[in-house]
């Protein structure tokens, strides 16, 4: 499987600064996503570290491992990888008083050879388009997702909430934190789409899964989403991260091409 990775951000209408972060080890298969909180500068801070941390740490893991990791090795890889970040971003809140409660979103991908390892703290998502299909993998760690969870609200009443960014879980609040991980299949032709509440918050599921389905490069897939947020307010930072999976091999498409076939 061969994968190709977007990255795009924009700060968005409102705000000054930007507190999302996004990066890809395109060699190693990884990509880190996530929406800082915090006074002052403090959450562009904590997701910097975050996704430099467990980007690096994750890559440098996957690069002596080799391609043919197992799914239950590389779960263990991004649980102590997410564990050391959140620990160093604890460590700065509590170390130096303009970083106070700082903290932040994480989503995180490995995308092997047929399967991708997800984890996921707050309310920063993962959805897959498979053959005309929008699915929401990950599920919030917000206040708003429990009130759904325990029917004591509509999903129509969610969409109007004053609530919708109060996350349950963040990294960096406190010493230990508990990310949720879980493996599924990829087939050729899935658009993982990896985004901040920036996104998600301002445009509707419906729009995001049309935006999927075209024949657009990722490149302007990234581009028309971030746009539509903006168009619709543009109330927060907007981070996408784009991966498109495809079967085959750069060797074998090259060899293919000098044979002629």
């Amino acid at each position: 499987m061969i994968y190709e990775f977007c990255t795009q951000t924009h700060t968005g209408l409102l705000r000054e600064n930007n507190e999302d972060a996004a990066l890809a080890d395109e060699a190693n298969g990884v990509a880190i996503l996530a929406d800082g909180m915090g006074g002052y500068n403090a959450g562009e801070v904590a997701s910097e570290m975050a996704t430099k941390i467990i980007c690096s740490e994750l890559g440098h893991w996957l690069a002596e491992a080799g391609k043919h990791a197992n799914v239950k090795e590389v779960r263990k890889a991004m649980d102590i990888c997410v564990h050391n970040a959140n620990l160093a971003v604890f460590t700065a809140a509590t170390e130096h008083p303009q970083f106070a409660g700082m903290g932040t979103t994480l989503v995180a991908g490995v995308f092997l050879e047929s399967r991708v390892v997800l984890g996921h703290i707050g309310d920063s998502r993962c959805y897959r388009s498979r053959q005309g299909h929008l699915v929401q993998m990950t599920k919030d760690h917000s206040l708003l997702q429990e009130q759904l969870d325990a029917g004591l609200i509509t999903p129509e009443q969610a969409a109007m909430s004053a609530n919708r960014n109060l996350v349950t879980r963040a990294l960096g609040i406190d010493e230990f934190v508990q990310l949720e991980v879980h493996d599924h299949v990829v087939e050729s032709g899935d658009i993982y789409l990896m985004c901040s509440d920036g996104l998600s918050d301002m445009v509707e599921d419906g729009f995001i899964a049309r935006v999927m389905e075209t024949d657009a490069t990722l490149d302007q897939k990234a581009k028309q989403l971030i746009s539509s947020a903006n168009a619709c307010g543009g109330r927060d930072n907007i981070t996408v991260l784009l991966v498109q999976a495809n079967a085959g091999s750069k060797k074998r498409g090259l060899m293919a091409r000098l044979i002629g076939s």
